[in-house]
C-alpha cells in the first residue's frame, strides 16, 4: 500500500495542557478565558472546545511551561465569572502536526495519524485541525516515538 503524502511533520515541546472543564454553553465563556489569558500577555498555542450531552463546555488549551502559573491563576480568575467547575493542568506536553495541502480535499488523513499513533499506545491528550494541518497534544515523553511513528506512515518530501 502506498503511504500518504504530507509536506511534513511540525512539533513543539516545553508546554502545558490547562482544561477548563464543564463551563455552562452560552456566549462570553471562551471570550472571558481568552481575555483573563491576554491581560497576563500569555499566548495561547493551542485551543479547542467541545460541548459534552449535558450542555456544558470543556476547553482544552496548551501555553509555554514558562507561562503555566499565570495561566492556571488566570483560568481559576476567568472560573467563577464563566462558572466553570474546575481547571485542569497537565505537564509536560507536546504538540505533534502533521501538514500538507489540500487536507480538506483528501479524508483519511486524520484517521491514519491517530492510528500511527495509536500503533505506539500514545494517548492523544488534545486534537486541533485546520485545512492543512492536524494537530495532537500528547504526553512530551512520548514526542520521539510519535515522530518516529509518522514518519513511518506517511510518505514525506
Amino acid at each position: 500500500m502506498d503511504k500518504t503524502r504530507i509536506g511534513g511533520i511540525m512539533k513543539r515541546t516545553g508546554l502545558a495542557r490547562i482544561g477548563i472543564m464543564s463551563a455552562p454553553d452560552r456566549p462570553g465563556v471562551a471570550a472571558a478565558l481568552m481575555r483573563a489569558l491576554g491581560n497576563r500577555g500569555i499566548n495561547v498555542q493551542f485551543i479547542a472546545q467541545s460541548i459534552d450531552l449535558k450542555g456544558y463546555g470543556h476547553i482544552t488549551l496548551c501555553v509555554d511551561l514558562s507561562d503555566v502559573a499565570g495561566a492556571v491563576a488566570a483560568a481559576e480568575e476567568a472560573k467563577a465569572a464563566i462558572h466553570a467547575e474546575a481547571v485542569v493542568p497537565t505537564a509536560p506536553v507536546a504538540i505533534v502536526s502533521i501538514f500538507g495541502p489540500d487536507f480538506r480535499e483528501r479524508p483519511g488523513i486524520a484517521a491514519e495519524m491517530f492510528e500511527a499513533l495509536a500503533s505506539q499506545d500514545i494517548n492523544i491528550l488534545g486534537i486541533s485541525t485546520s485545512i492543512s494541518t492536524v494537530s495532537c497534544v500528547i504526553d512530551e515523553d512520548r514526542l520521539a516515538d510519535a515522530v518516529a511513528s509518522l514518519q513511518g506512515a506517511f510518505e514525506q518530501p
